[in-house]
């Protein structure tokens, strides 16, 4: 992934593991996974992004999480969204999507400023 894009993904990376999350409990791998495959492959989470991210929103109540025994007989941390974490969640997608709309805007003008006329 170009430097660029991860510069990007960083920003946008709680509102992505949350919305995962969402969807019900999952593990690190799993987030990463689904994500990748929502994009694409266009978004990729490293372990060294990921992971920090998620102790980050444990402490901030976000989300919590708890070991527990995988089909295969492994033990993996599961990740879950607390009530904290669908709040932030609702307000995290109304805050995206203004900002979205706004770039969006910006990018599809086609009246030039006053000072390139």
């Amino acid at each position: 992934m170009p430097r660029e894009d991860r510069n990007l993904l960083q920003g946008t990376l709680d509102i992505l593991i949350l919305k995962t999350l969402s969807w019900g409990p999952m593990h690190g791998y799993g987030i990463a996974s689904w994500i990748e495959g929502q994009s694409k492959d266009a978004l990729r989470v490293e372990e060294g992004s990921l992971y920090p991210a998620l102790h980050r929103m444990e402490r901030k109540g976000w989300i919590a999480s708890e070991w527990q025994l995988t089909e295969n007989k492994r033990r993996a941390k599961l990740y879950r969204l607390t009530r904290d974490g669908r709040r932030q969640l609702r307000a995290d997608l109304s805050e995206w999507k203004r900002f979205a709309g706004a770039v969006a805007s910006v990018l599809d003008g086609t009246n030039a400023p006053a000072w390139a006329r």
